[in-house]
């Protein structure tokens, strides 16, 4: 139970954990590795980490181990945020404040209760870095880490989750949790005793489950694990080869080239819906007699040319997705990454292939599913860090019962956040955004773009280009080099062009000189869905202290407007740009800021539907005999 879960620590409430400090740099690391010892067996005994008693002893000790082994002394903000850890809370910490630390201090305590800990982060390079970054720390405290990446076999796998503490991504987590599930089942049919054996292996051990249970859970970057990707479902699928579909998949492909939108058919960019109006119904009509097999059916059929036109209007490579070496991959729309291996369902992924004109994947059956929200609901403890929680607050504590405490930075923030630069169109924005990096590079002064797509990413660095500018472009075709672009996008003379957050969890020092510059320019491209990835990519400027600034540039087209304004607003806007275009523009910012709010009201329906559907499928599962 998550039940009487408190607020962290107030500041003083450290007092007498800061007043031990140097009563713990005094001891020798044999002393201190017993003190330490000590403390990890009253937890074990008393499997709980409520006792202010053992607090008071463990969390100076674990400061101590820390200063010595990472060279890195948390400041008493951190030790604030691991309370909230500790407590079963979620800290909201600004960028560069140390969440890394924090969860290994948190971490140690979970880990000493022998159970189940895993600390969950975006990237399988950020799951690498900070095992290795915290080793010896951990090696010191008595706590035996491990990691599981996308490339770690079944063997490393069970090693791993054998450790007091797991680093890993929340994908793969969930990818071996459904796994498990299907290594216990009794399945009957021939294709998924199949999937078991290869998931499993030839050996004895191939029911035997991976994970040992959900016993903790850290979740650094909380708010997009937990709810920019709650409703994502993490799907288990084998191929099932149908001749008949792809063959119609190819011909509703061909049969939509000449469809035209407001004719045949009729476009909601907010729910990303395709309508046939009157005329395209009677196309269908028209053509289904020429076709046999699936076109015969009134119903599959118009899916078909549905799926069709829902794959040309919404789906743009670049954008959704890439194409690398003749296959499809899709791109995380939040954090500009590739997920290889992903795919859409319901015959989507085969009718955007069929539009880029690639070979066709063949149809997947799905044999296990689970959502993000439905899987963390299953820890039995879950805690967790973000920059930005405060927005989602009441949110996150009615459906995972996590409560936010804001901790104050270790140095106040000094960010300007400058007024956005509104356009009515899109060409004249970018014209723009290309113009300010111009003029801020003659300075030397150091600027980072967010963009919200591969290609914009790339238009941006093209029109750089023509300028005799050379920006270092990261996107999610070049996920190999990302850290190593963003820890350097602080340096004077620098042009650092990134996808969404991409980077997320890699700190940017400024370079020499450019404090005195003003620090790190930060531009957004446009304003995103949520106002949290905003502050996200502002975020990146002016950590710990340091001097930095904010820009946003918008415009009429952008997709927040277009998909989230409402209709008549929008229309407005529009009559209102042809006739006074100085008065539109002055009214851009608020309209972005409504589009804004009524993204983040149709997500936040779509997860609490998604609540209630978990909720009544929980409350009607049964069980029966075999």
């Amino acid at each position: 139970s998550r039940a009487g879960r408190r607020a962290a620590s107030a500041p003083e409430d450290l007092a007498p954990l800061l007043e031990r400090e140097s009563e713990f740099a005094a001891l020798s690391d044999p002393q201190l590795r017993s003190a330490l010892f000590d403390c990890r067996a009253r937890a074990r005994r008393e499997n709980s980490l409520a006792d202010p008693a053992l607090r008071l002893d463990a969390l100076p000790a674990l400061r101590e181990a820390a200063r010595r082994k990472t060279g890195l002394h948390p400041f008493p903000e951190q030790i604030a945020g691991t309370l909230t850890l500790a407590d079963g809370g979620l800290a909201e910490m600004a960028t560069g404040e140390g969440k890394t630390l924090v969860a290994g201090l948190a971490g140690a305590l979970y880990g000493w209760l022998g159970q189940p800990c895993h600390i969950i982060t975006v990237n399988d390079y950020l799951v690498r870095r900070d095992v290795k970054r915290l080793a010896a720390f951990y090696d010191f405290v008595g706590v035996r880490p491990g990691c599981v990446t996308e490339r770690s076999p079944p063997a490393e796998r069970r090693e791993a989750y054998a450790a007091d503490i797991t680093y890993a991504t929340a994908k793969e987590l969930l990818a071996d949790h459904l796994r498990d599930g299907l290594r216990a089942g009794r399945l009957t049919d021939p294709s998924r005793q199949l999937l078991r054996q290869l998931i499993g292996g030839s050996g004895s051990d191939h029911r035997v489950p991976l994970l040992r249970g959900l016993g903790t859970a850290i979740i650094d970057e909380a708010d997009s694990i937990l709810i920019d990707e709650a409703v994502t479902p993490l799907i288990i699928s084998s191929p099932r080869p149908n001749a008949e579909l792809t063959r119609a998949v190819r011909i509703a492909a061909e049969v939509v080239a000449d469809w035209q939108p407001d004719r045949d058919y009729s476009i909601d960019p907010a729910y990303r819906e395709i309508r046939l109006t009157k005329a395209g119904l009677a196309r269908l009509d028209a053509l289904r007699d020429g076709f046999h097999g699936l076109w015969h059916s009134p119903s599959r059929s118009r899916e078909l040319i549905e799926q069709a036109l829902t794959a040309r209007s919404f789906y743009q490579r670049g954008k959704q997705y890439i194409v690398t070496e003749g296959t499809l991959v899709i791109v995380d729309e939040f954090t500009g990454r590739p997920m290889p291996g992903r795919s859409w369902n319901q015959g989507l992924h085969q009718a955007v292939e069929a539009r880029e004109g690639l070979e066709l994947t063949p149809p997947n059956e799905t044999v296990a599913r689970q959502s993000f929200q439905r899987f963390f609901k299953g820890y039995r403890r879950l805690c967790g860090m973000t920059g930005t929680a405060r927005e989602t607050a009441s949110e996150l504590k009615s459906t995972y019962g996590l409560r936010v405490s804001t901790i104050a930075p270790h140095r106040p923030c000094i960010r300007r956040q400058l007024p956005d630069r509104a356009f009515l169109d899109a060409g004249s924005k970018w014209a723009a955004i290309a113009e300010e990096v111009a003029l801020q590079h003659r300075t030397g002064r150091p600027v980072l773009v967010g963009t919200r797509s591969v290609a914009t990413s790339e238009h941006l660095a093209e029109l750089l280009r023509i300028r005799g500018l050379h920006p270092r472009v990261l996107n999610a075709t070049k996920l190999a080099e990302e850290a190593g672009i963003v820890r350097t996008a602080g340096e004077r003379d620098r042009i650092t062009i990134a996808t969404n957050m991409a980077g997320r969890g890699t700190d940017i020092v400024l370079g020499e000189g450019v404090a005195e510059m003003g620090g790190l320019l930060v531009i957004a491209s446009e304003r995103h869905e949520s106002g949290r990835i905003d502050r996200q990519l502002f975020g990146r400027a002016a950590r710990q202290g340091d001097p930095g600034a904010a820009l946003a540039f918008i415009s009429l087209e952008d997709e927040i407007i277009l998909r989230h304004l409402p209709a008549a607003r929008l229309a407005a806007l529009r009559t209102l740009a042809k006739r006074a275009p100085a008065a539109a523009i002055r009214l851009l910012p608020s309209a972005v800021r409504t589009a804004q709010k009524h993204a983040e009201r149709r997500a936040s329906r779509a997860r609490a539907a998604l609540l209630k559907r978990d909720t009544d499928l929980d409350a009607s599962l049964g069980f029966s005999g075999a």
